[in-house]
């Protein structure tokens, strides 16, 4: 399910995307029917993301909210703190909608918690490493592709530039939309400089 989404993220189609609103909607039907509480809510959580990304904003807000009953008190954390930057959009969005929303707040300060944890071992790791405002921070080889995303290359050229497969360019860029949050190369370029993650000039 998820590669549909970064499929969809890659090429802007909508093809993989209502397949995979196709999907999730069976698969939801068939936990509900056996009453599986756990496939339930990590189900709900994916379909949260695909209406978010189809632009269905109040139908992504209900299934996160379903999600969140479900897993109050004790219910499993990692299934929304795993989804990184996209998730923690839609809970920022449903607390701002919804004070009320306690567990979206709880959620936040958890991602939070996370961000610092990882920003420390960034630190750690090395005195040229750039800390990241991401829950999901970007490897240094999608720094890299980040990079020449912000140039006029296009896929082939940042592949022999890189010494790499365009398959892999393609994977590395599905994955930097994915943890961005973004559908397109033009967004990932603004949310990138918006983040403050080019610690140097990229290659023109």
């Amino acid at each position: 399910m998820r590669a549909l989404l970064a499929d969809h993220a890659a090429s802007g189609t909508n093809t993989t995307l209502v397949t995979a609103t196709w999907l999730i909607d069976r698969l939801l039907e068939a936990a509900d029917a056996r009453d599986r509480a756990a496939v339930v809510i990590e189900v709900l959580v994916l379909q949260a993301l695909t209406r978010a990304t189809a632009g269905e904003q109040d139908a992504a807000l209900e299934s996160l909210r379903r999600a969140l009953r479900l897993a109050e008190p004790e219910g499993p954390v990692s299934v929304f703190t795993d989804e990184g930057a996209p998730m923690q959009g839609l809970l920022e969005t449903l607390a701002r909608h919804d004070p009320a929303q306690g567990p979206a707040s709880r959620l936040l300060d958890r991602m939070a918690d996370q961000t610092g944890a990882r920003r420390g071992s960034d630190s750690a790791a090395g005195p040229g490493a750039p800390a990241q405002p991401l829950v999901d921070p970007l490897s240094s080889r999608e720094l890299d592709v980040l990079r020449y995303l912000d140039s006029e290359l296009d896929g082939p050229a940042i592949a022999r530039a890189l010494g790499v497969s365009l398959s892999t360019v393609r994977t590395h860029t599905q994955h930097v939309y994915a943890k961005l949050a973004v559908t397109n190369r033009r967004a990932a370029v603004r949310r990138a400089h918006q983040l403050n993650l080019f610690s140097r000039s990229a290659p023109r």
